[in-house]
């Protein structure tokens, strides 16, 4: 078997020189580095500033024996998963068992035979190097099963979603068009109907006494003037509900195979009309307690943008997670009495950085997050909120719309008690281009 060429070195703990002469004759010969401690104690405080890939550790030794040695390596974090190897002449069982509790991984016995030491250490080596591979695979296909999670959660959510919104505007779209298709007719109608009656009072100025009383009793001149009034905010009325409806539209167009030219500055308002109930003065109830929470002023600082070559469906859906979560933020420091400000606030600033780069920054003055959390933010499944309240998979899918799908940036500043700030950085349309998969 040859040897393998290795980075590190072995660590041999022993106070006996002859031992030492020995194991270091050995491991030399074959090729490997070694590095040499005469106690547990100065083995323990050497491996803490470099950590070796193996231990060859005598158990007799005066101070800390080898047994203690080993526990407190087995019992630190940064050092439990170095190999050791017990270098005793204790061959009684007990002693074996002790040390393999211990975590020992095996037993060279004293004297010493080169070939069986090296035969040992070269296992164990080989050993720790597959079982490093084998744990990075694990990490690997967790990493990439996590990412598959995401996308199918990502994909069933914009289906479901996009399927609900276009049938709910579907559903509105038909009974609205027939009430807006129909005012107008209407008010002819009711202006012909006006004219006639005011014909009816010119050549007749002296109606019965019955019609007058009906006149009187309906007030007809309030009522004529009040058709009037009340078809022209059916006629407002109608026309709101026809942008909401196209608003629900635009939220939810499927996304085609490739991206395609889009307004984002159209798909933030698209989303903003969207949460207009979210966004509204509503009172928050929570544990039997109720708190009063203004209307969220939104303050837009939109700049010029170029239309962006995207996937419009996707990129409406990183602004619903992103809002929804600052509405989330704020009313949680408004429950926690913890806002910097009375007026809760989200902005939103729009502008090209240099010629490449269109850049959207979302911020609000909720309750804010501390260091910790922001680590964790885009991890699947990781989540603040209480059970039920959220699924932890909301940001991992902004961060893979924007960093995957789109080769953009995804920024977050924030602090406790001072709100949060994402930053979305996409491509402008000569420079967007479709990752394409490496082999």
């Amino acid at each position: 078997m040859t040897t393998r060429s290795h980075t590190g070195f072995i660590l041999i703990v022993d106070d006996n020189p002859t031992n030492l002469s020995v194991l270091s004759e050995a491991l030399s010969s074959a090729g490997f580095r070694f590095r040499v401690a005469v106690s547990g104690e100065s083995a323990i405080a050497l491996i803490e500033r470099n950590q070796p890939e193996l231990i060859l550790l005598d158990i007799q030794m005066p101070g800390i024996d080898g047994f203690e040695t080993c526990r407190a390596l087995k019992a630190n974090p940064i050092t439990q998963n170095i190999p050791i190897i017990f270098t005793t002449a204790l061959a009684d069982t007990e002693s074996k068992m002790k040390g393999f509790a211990l975590g020992a991984v095996d037993y060279i016995p004293k004297p010493f035979e080169q070939e069986e030491v090296i035969a040992r250490v070269r296992v164990h080596l080989q050993l720790k190097q597959l079982t490093e591979s084998l744990e990075e695979q694990v990490r690997d296909r967790t990493a990439a099963l996590q990412q598959a999670q995401i996308q199918v959660v990502q994909q069933e959510k914009l289906s479901t979603l996009g399927e609900l919104i276009a049938g709910v505007a579907h559903e509105i779209n038909n009974p609205i068009s027939f009430i807006a298709n129909n005012i107008t007719p209407l008010q002819e109608y009711i202006a012909g109907v006006t004219e006639i009656l005011q014909l009816y009072q010119q050549e007749y100025p002296n109606p019965s006494a019955k019609i007058t009383n009906a006149i009187e009793d309906l007030d007809l001149e309030f009522a004529l003037e009040d058709m009037a009034k009340i078809l022209d905010s059916l006629q407002v009325g109608t026309e709101r509900i026809q942008n909401i409806s196209g608003s629900l539209r635009t939220f939810s167009r499927s996304d085609c195979d490739t991206k395609m030219p889009a307004d984002l500055h159209e798909g933030l308002d698209t989303t903003l009309m969207i949460l207009q109930h979210r966004i509204k003065e509503k009172s928050l109830r929570i544990g039997g307690k109720e708190y009063h929470r203004p209307r969220i002023q939104v303050i837009k600082r939109y700049s010029r943008l170029p239309e962006v070559n995207c996937y419009p469906g996707q990129m409406n859906q990183v602004f619903m997670n992103i809002l929804a979560n600052a509405i989330d933020a704020i009313d949680e420091a408004f429950i926690q009495g913890k806002m910097s400000v009375p007026i809760p606030q989200i902005q939103i600033t729009t502008e090209t950085d240099s010629a490449q780069w269109v850049a959207i920054q979302i911020a609000d003055n909720g309750i804010g997050m501390g260091e910790s959390v922001k680590q964790r933010l885009f991890q699947p499944l990781f989540t603040t909120k209480p059970v039920g309240k959220g699924t932890g998979l909301g940001l991992p899918i902004v961060n893979q719309i924007i960093v995957e799908k789109h080769n953009g940036k995804l920024e977050v500043n924030s602090q406790p008690g001072r709100g949060t700030e994402f930053t979305i950085k996409i491509p402008t349309t000569s420079n967007n281009l479709d990752k394409t998969p490496q082999n």
